[in-house]
């Protein structure tokens, strides 16, 4: 009797948490749910701890019918720059990685059907054709995001001028208008390389056979369907691949803590019920020591307590920990800090350095709110958990991510000027803080809370065996299955 071996697919990620994390889960739920065999290559930074610690997590114990091989980052010597983006340097280190996932697939056994990549991988597509399997692009991010992306080719031929100089938001079919202000990283000057490196991957996509998005069909439906066959958008882009949402696909909280995890929950454990702000800005966001410093002061005027991820100052990029997070530096975070912060709060507040186990700390009951830096993991690590957010946002898209939370989805509060713009100061933070946690009185009517918790069991609903991401997920298992 022929044995029936398992359909098998590989997924591409490139470094950096936001991209690695939504690839392995968007491959776990391929393996629980339609027992398919999934191969994750994964491009590593070799930098960052926090990487590491997912990677290794991921690897044991192995899952049956899951494996993780990864790519070690090439040597970008000669290629990039020193000041040149991190998006520049995530293309570059893709496309020379290429040789290397052409010969991985071609070893694979057995013969994989499906190649699945990030948008920073969507020059794989090629490799995949030559091997005559299907190719899906994974869009870790929200759908409106998506739209911009694949319309920003349309946008360069239509826009004069810098985007930041538009008087006018730039208008997507289907889609609510980007303020100038909100545009993502590579936009902000045309004249870089990153910005003709995000056009490629823009025009990458509709190479593929279909389009994944980490959101669901109650968050974001009018963007979906402007993105999907007959929608406005894709009329004008001609673009006839299929769309599916398959979100929210966050990591799941690990079966054993490290030591360092379980003191942080045993502190939580002693805390009355979302009285806590958890204050992290992703595995990449640095600040300024006057950002920093106001911040700082900001958790100790508000007078709530707090959980702070603290990672020391560094003047200019603000991604600039993006390939080297969880590195320590042997400094005490009190020498960046204002004089006297850490004795006069650590009955309140709780410090650690450089990175810790978000998802353990967001799923705590005493957590009630989350400072952020918005990028779309964390984002949705606090939605799935009912966690209301103050939206930071720093690089990347997050600055379109901070506006859809706080002015259409109603689950986020924001400084009133972006803090890539200008400090945020002390006394606004300090608000802010309060408006999130409330005293004991107004807890029951916080509208942002109650407003997440909707969007809590909308997320629940949506991955449930018949939600909308359930089923899309299923859809396209058939169709890969042929």
């Amino acid at each position: 009797m022929e044995v029936h071996k398992p359909t098998h697919l590989v997924l591409l990620s490139s470094p950096g948490l936001g991209h690695l994390i939504p690839v392995i889960e968007l491959g776990k739920r391929f393996v629980f749910h339609h027992n398919f065999k999934v191969t994750i290559l994964a491009v590593t930074s070799q930098t960052s701890h926090a990487e590491a610690q997912i990677l290794n997590s991921t690897l044991t114990p192995n899952l049956f019918n899951f494996n993780v091989i990864q790519i070690p980052s090439p040597d970008l010597t000669g290629l990039v720059h020193e000041n040149d983006a991190v998006v520049t340097r995530l293309c570059v280190m893709m496309r020379v990685v290429k040789p290397a996932i052409q010969s991985i697939i071609s070893k694979t056994t057995p013969r994989p059907s499906v190649l699945i990549v990030d948008v920073f991988g969507t020059e794989a597509i090629p490799i995949a054709r030559e091997l005559n399997l299907l190719t899906y692009v994974y869009v870790a991010s929200h759908a409106w995001f998506a739209a911009l992306l694949v319309y920003s080719p349309v946008l360069d031929q239509l826009v004069e001028g810098q985007y930041v100089d538009q008087k006018e938001p730039l208008k997507i079919p289907g889609c609510n208008p980007v303020r100038p202000e909100d545009v993502v990283d590579p936009m902000l000057d045309r004249n870089d390389r990153q910005y003709k490196e995000y056009l490629g991957m823009g025009n990458g996509i509709s190479q593929s056979d279909g389009v994944l998005v980490n959101t669901w069909e109650d968050l974001q439906h009018k963007d979906l369907q402007a993105l999907r066959d007959g929608g406005l958008l894709s009329q004008v882009l001609k673009m006839k691949v299929p769309v599916y949402s398959v979100g929210p696909l966050v990591r799941q909280p690990e079966s054993e803590t490290n030591p360092s995890t379980e003191s942080v929950v045993k502190w939580l454990d002693e805390q009355p019920n979302e009285s806590v702000l958890y204050v992290s800005f992703g595995s990449g966001g640095t600040m300024s020591y006057e950002q920093t410093t106001e911040l700082a002061w900001g958790l100790e005027l508000s007078k709530r307590r707090f959980i702070w991820v603290v990672r020391a100052p560094m003047e200019g990029a603000l991604d600039a920990a993006f390939f080297t997070s969880g590195c320590s530096r042997g400094e005490e975070v009190s020498n960046y800090l204002p004089e006297g912060f850490v004795s006069r709060t650590h009955k309140v507040g709780l410090l650690i350095p450089e990175w810790a186990q978000q998802i353990s700390i967001l799923r705590h009951s005493s957590i009630g709110g989350f400072l952020s830096h918005c990028g779309w993991g964390s984002t949705l690590d606090s939605v799935t958990n009912g966690v209301p957010l103050i939206a930071w946002p720093l690089y990347a898209e997050q600055r379109m991510n901070a506006t859809l939370l706080a002015e259409e989805l109603g689950l986020a509060v924001r400084p009133t000027v972006l803090p890539t713009k200008k400090v945020v100061g002390r006394e606004e933070i300090a608000r802010m803080v309060r408006q999130v946690i409330t005293d004991d009185e107004n807890v029951k009517s916080n509208p942002i809370r109650e407003r997440v918790k909707e969007i809590q069991r909308s997320a629940v609903k949506a991955l449930s065996k018949g939600g909308s991401s359930y089923v899309a997920l299923s859809n396209l298992a058939e169709t890969i299955e042929g």
